[in-house]
């Protein structure tokens, strides 16, 4: 695959993410872009255009949004669904069940 085709590919999964994000998180667009710092009157049509495909946010401003939505900003630029789901439950998981998360899964590799 091209260097080309992966980047559409990786800016799809971007915008997809991003919008099922921000739509379970709650937020409209204005409140989630306010909450991430930018201005009120550009907040809402920004945010729109990081969904429509139109504009892309930096790396900061994903981790800015992630960190508002309650996300790992690593879950924007997931691929794999799987991986992407395992994300989001370590990311929600207590400390406790993190540690043995990881251990588990490490042993696993290991053996």
């Amino acid at each position: 695959m091209s260097g080309e085709a992966r980047g559409v590919a990786a800016k799809d999964v971007w915008i997809r993410r991003f919008r099922e994000a921000r739509l379970a998180s709650g937020l409209s667009q204005k409140q989630l872009g306010i909450k991430a710092g930018l201005d009120q009157f550009v907040a809402s049509p920004r945010i729109n255009r990081y969904e429509q495909g139109v504009h892309h946010a930096d790396y900061s401003m994903s981790q800015r949004l992630a960190a508002v939505m309650g996300i790992p900003v690593a879950y924007l630029y997931c691929d794999d669904e799987e991986v992407a789901r395992l994300l989001l439950a370590f990311n929600r998981a207590p400390r406790t069940a993190r540690r043995l998360a990881v251990k588990l899964l490490t042993e696993s590799v290991e053996s």
